[in-house]
């Protein structure tokens, strides 16, 4: 069986939480709170232990700040809970859980130890109550949502997540063309012309591009979590336990590798548009040619804050995501049929009006 962390509380033996509002750890028991500094030295576990399976790392055009890339063989793993001695069941990619029979929070140290210990973390700057009232707000700007959604609605599910993420840095050299034109218009006494030019423009330029990042678990839909973005690395720190203490996360099970292309496409779309944003006081611009070059590629790996809250309506599930940092929310929401159908009709309504109106000045009717 893998070895596993947990932290406990030295006043009265409670499992401590990393507490967002203090960005302290907290026991919830006594209330006592610790400096997570003081608590580092679970974190030199991480470093004399191997992960359990390991392959060696081919030339890619990213180079991993990380280290050799790892791989796993999909079992289910159970773990002891040193708090209990009850088992924890988890799939090959949960790295942090919590013991369902008496609540301690445990990070399981063999997934995240060596080559899969993160670079980064971006601690929770947002709470569960936090989430919950955002929930709230959000659904009650959505004028197409069920009244009976927005006042009956119920959470079946908020979790705390600490999501992977790639980070990819990278030197670019770009260069685009277009064809782009200007129309004249303008009369005499007998006729209207229009004269239309034609350009070819050019535009290259070098840039520099920090810390885009890439989903690197299977389970998060990467449109859901970009939707979420941005996430300012301003605020992210070098990876310590603690801080997944009280919250779930998950290893990547995305490698770096798989997620080169997605970061080529995010950075080459990046610098299209910062060279299109320099073409001005056209009628028309069409690209014709796109190159972009990459240079010095440097990958590393983070674990960013999400909440993702659940909500059931009608037998159905609603999912919604909340950036733990900056609190952007998404979310698909029930359309009341009604509300839709009375908007429709309001428009036919106004329309037949407006062409009543109509016919009556030209004295038609």
């Amino acid at each position: 069986m893998a070895a596993n962390l947990d932290y406990k509380c030295p006043a009265c033996g409670g499992a401590l939480e990393f507490d967002s509002a203090t960005q302290k750890m907290k026991c919830p028991f006594c209330d006592s709170v610790f400096d997570v500094s003081q608590l580092a030295q679970q974190d030199d576990v991480l470093n004399q232990q191997a992960p359990d399976m390991q392959m060696p790392q081919d030339e890619f055009n990213w180079k991993s700040a990380g280290g050799n890339e790892q791989w796993n063989d999909g079992n289910i793993s159970v773990f002891i809970c040193k708090s209990c001695g009850g088992e924890l069941v988890a799939d090959e990619n949960t790295a942090a859980t919590t013991c369902p029979y008496c609540g301690n929070n445990t990070v399981l140290s063999g997934r995240l130890s060596g080559a899969l210990k993160p670079n980064y973390v971006i601690p929770f700057k947002l709470n569960k109550e936090q989430a919950k009232a955002k929930l709230k707000e959000y659904t009650s700007k959505k004028a197409f949502a069920p009244g009976t959604f927005k006042s009956e609605n119920r959470l079946e599910e908020i979790k705390g997540l600490y999501v992977p993420f790639w980070l990819f840095d990278s030197n670019i050299n770009a260069t685009v063309q277009y064809e782009a034109t200007r129309v004249r218009t303008w009369r005499d006494s007998k006729y209207e012309y229009t004269e239309t030019s034609f350009y070819d423009i050019y535009r290259q330029g070098n840039m520099s591009f920090n810390n885009i990042p890439v989903d690197g678990s299977s389970k998060m839909p990467d449109d859901l979590m970009e939707s979420i973005e941005p996430f300012d690395f301003k605020d992210a720190i070098g990876f310590k336990t603690a801080y997944l203490a009280g919250y779930l996360a998950d290893k990547y099970d995305v490698s770096m590798e798989q997620s080169i292309p997605r970061a080529n496409e995010r950075i080459k779309h990046s610098a299209e548009d910062t060279l299109r944003g320099t073409v001005q006081g056209y009628a028309s611009v069409t690209p014709r040619f796109s190159s972009v070059q990459l240079i010095n590629g440097v990958s590393k790996y983070a674990l960013y804050p999400v909440w993702i809250l659940s909500t059931d309506y009608k037998g159905e599930k609603f999912t919604f995501a909340m950036n733990g940092q900056t609190g952007k929310f998404v979310g698909n929401l029930p359309i009341a049929k009604g509300k839709l159908a009375a908007l429709f009709a309001g428009v036919a309504v106004g329309a037949a009006g407006l062409a009543y109106l109509i016919c009556l000045l030209l004295g038609i009717v």
